[in-house]
């Protein structure tokens, strides 16, 4: 599948301190099925799996391509990633631990094996509970929210995402007031992308992740757009 950028969407802007660090790919789409994934689906993850376990297993984390960039990343943005890692890292620590990954929702599942293969963090929301325009910028003292596992996620000094309802997203771990459930039909999908990676790597992961959506959850992709 082949993407076109396209403008429609709704309205996001990245704060100015941002810029040179950051970029973020942006997807939208409607008509999300609720069907159990495919079994072709289900092989093609299984396989992406098998390879990364062959690949890595035994090797520093730091070793493997796409970690070390996004904990860059999170090392410009003044977080350590150590402590606070990104969501693709994850998964894939977790794979390696022979834990395989979960089994959620379609689109959740989905997504995570785009983050998992490209080694960048995203975040899934349901389009549908995001309050007016979306900003992209660093967290305030004292700003947080529940987190889908009914953690408590703080986000000062963090990177996160908010809309006129406050902070509901980061590419660490997404807020409960966003997150996608049986109901939704609507999704936004936010990946975060080291600059220097926002060419082949970025493009590569939302066309996978375009063709995935349409072919195993029945989605209609309506906007997809490269921020930097």
């Amino acid at each position: 599948m082949t993407l076109e950028a396209r403008p429609q969407g709704l309205p996001l802007s990245v704060d100015e301190t941002l810029l040179g660090t950051l970029s973020l790919g942006v997807l939208e789409a409607d008509g999300v099925g609720l069907r159990p994934l495919a079994r072709a689906f289900v092989d093609e993850r299984d396989r992406i799996v098998q390879r990364l376990i062959g690949s890595y297993a035994g090797r520093q984390p730091a070793d493997i391509p796409g970690v070390a960039e996004a904990r860059s990343l999170f090392h410009r943005l003044g977080i350590d990633p150590t402590k606070t890692r990104p969501s693709s890292e994850a998964l894939l620590r977790r794979v390696l631990q022979g834990k395989g990954l979960p089994t959620l929702h379609p689109a959740v599942d989905v997504c995570n094996l785009s983050s998992l293969e490209h080694q960048l963090p995203l975040g899934l929301y349901d389009r549908g509970k995001v309050r007016g325009p979306v900003r992209v910028r660093v967290g305030r003292d004292g700003e947080g929210y529940d987190g889908i596992r009914k953690q408590r996620v703080h986000l000062a000094g963090r990177l996160l995402l908010a809309d006129d309802d406050g902070p509901f997203g980061a590419p660490t771990s997404d807020s409960a007031r966003t997150a996608v459930g049986d109901d939704t039909r609507h999704l936004m999908v936010v990946v975060f992308c080291p600059v220097d990676r926002a060419g082949h790597s970025l493009s590569a992961a939302l066309e996978h992740l375009a063709g995935w959506l349409t072919r195993y959850c029945s989605a209609s992709v309506l906007a997809v757009r490269v921020i930097q």
